[in-house]
């Protein structure tokens, strides 16, 4: 019943009807509705009613619309863009669609999706700018509510500013390089004085500041963020990640920031595979750096992508050194990151009243030396403790773990691909876990959560660890 991968049956596209004859035929209410639709764009209606209701009667008599009453003729369609069939009469609405066909003019008819070359959307107008919103017939009270939302949204003064612009188009041809210097020189257009002149009606002192900033390039300026992409779900990255992915002329992400997140940036902006996924560096730590600076000294604003969070185990801090080095601005866009996306998968509390006070987050790579790291006290005292890159380590965090007192039959809960579809999930007791390393079909990203809150997640979509090992031994 409901398809995750249905494509679009229709393409959203403008038609070009400035000048041009739109044919509606109709005397009722589904007509005037078509009409008051139409009544936006600059086109030249025609409205074929013999007999139109009073209120659409009245609306076509204050309009300058040519208003045709007569009966339907096959030679009122001569010269139309395109053909709006709203009759009431399902069978009349067929036919001119129909005679529209045989003279290649797109016709819509009403409540017919047979008869629909194309559908006419909820329309949200700040001339020139439009926003189109359809739901392919599925739901038009879903469409009219989101407009209105994004009506809401949207200040009036656009249309004044996308004309600003439209008026301002072939100076920023002329003086502007194309490519990320001109991308710049329409944000700081659409965002900074000018956009506040408009809005403030001071139009000339607009004007003013658009020939300041044509010839002013002093903004020109590179600029980096680092952006968490969360644990790999799409729909869990942030609304601000997304906009400045929406801006950003060259994304630079690492291997484990799936494909379909990476997709979410612009179209055109450039997209650098820096690897650094665990065992296969594609590029060294000052590589990276190297780069960064390069395309912000180049101009461009760039997304340094990373999955969870940038400042978890994230090697921010060096991008940032060398940025702050550099004289590069940058700005770090939180993620949300694997373990609270694990957590989440299990139902797993990481904090309990009256169990566990205390978080502590950790790769385990410290457990490798013979001192024991503070955090493990912790651990012996309640603190939940979350593991990164959990797997490769696990036999010396249990052992470590429960030579500190841990007893050895605390809960744990592991997690490969937190957040994604293809996740598993695992649990065991402390004394089992060092048989996770041998489960080498995990070969994604793998949580490992310990303590003793853990004994209060759901483990009813779990697969206890023992269960996989007698089927690895099977095998």
């Amino acid at each position: 019943m409901i398809d995750q991968n249905r494509k679009l049956a229709t393409f959203p596209a403008f038609f070009k009807v400035a000048g041009k004859k739109i044919a509606i035929f109709g005397n009722g209410e589904e007509a005037f509705a078509k009409t008051r639709l139409l009544a936006n764009t600059s086109g030249e209606i025609t409205v074929f009613a013999d007999a139109p209701e009073p209120a659409f009667a009245k609306f076509l008599e204050q309009r300058d619309f040519t208003t045709i009453r007569a009966a339907y003729r096959a030679d009122q369609l001569d010269g139309a863009t395109l053909a709006f069939a709203a009759t009431g009469n399902a069978a009349l609405d067929a036919k001119i669609v129909t005679d529209a066909r045989a003279l290649h003019i797109p016709g819509n008819a009403v409540d017919q999706p047979d008869y629909c070359d194309f559908l006419t959307p909820a329309l949200v107008n700040r001339a020139p700018l439009a926003i189109a919103i359809g739901t392919e017939g599925a739901g038009p009270v879903l469409a009219q509510m989101i407009r209105a939302r994004i009506d809401q949204m949207l200040a009036p003064s656009l249309g004044p500013l996308a004309q600003l612009a439209e008026h301002f188009r072939d100076a920023v041809d002329r003086h502007v390089p194309r490519g990320a210097t001109r991308r710049q020189f329409w944000r700081h257009f659409f965002s900074g004085p000018v956009r506040d002149e408009v809005e403030n009606r001071n139009y000339r002192a607009a004007q003013r500041s658009v020939t300041d900033l044509i010839h002013n390039t002093n903004w020109v300026r590179g600029h980096v963020w680092l952006v968490g992409a969360g644990p790999g779900a799409v729909d869990l990255l942030t609304l601000r990640a997304q906009r400045v992915m929406m801006e950003a002329d060259v994304i630079v992400h690492d291997a484990l920031v799936p494909e379909a997140i990476v997709d979410m940036g612009r179209r055109d902006a450039e997209r650098l595979s820096v690897g650094k996924r665990k065992g296969c560096h594609s590029k060294s730590q000052d590589e990276i750096n190297d780069l960064l600076i390069s395309l912000a000294r180049q101009g461009k604003r760039i997304v340094r992508l990373k999955s969870g969070d940038p400042l978890i185990y994230g090697r921010a801090a060096e991008e940032m050194a060398a940025l702050r080095q550099a004289d590069i601005t940058y700005e770090i866009v939180p993620g949300i990151t694997s373990a609270f996306a694990a957590a989440a998968d299990f139902e797993l509390p990481l904090t309990l009243r009256g169990v566990a006070s205390s978080l502590v987050f950790t790769t385990g790579h410290d457990l490798n030396s013979n001192i024991l790291p503070d955090w493990a006290k912790l651990a012996v005292s309640g603190a939940t403790i979350c593991v990164y890159m959990g797997r490769s380590v696990a036999a010396s965090v249990a052992e470590r773990l429960i030579r500190a007192g841990l007893a050895s039959d605390t809960t744990v809960a592991i997690v490969e691909n937190a957040s994604r579809t293809e996740r598993t999930l695992i649990h065991c007791t402390l004394e089992e876990l060092p048989a996770i390393e041998d489960q080498t079909q995990l070969n994604g990203p793998v949580m490992v959560i310990i303590g003793d809150a853990v004994a209060g997640a759901n483990f009813e979509h779990s697969t206890p660890l023992s269960a996989l090992v007698r089927q690895s031994e099977a095998a």
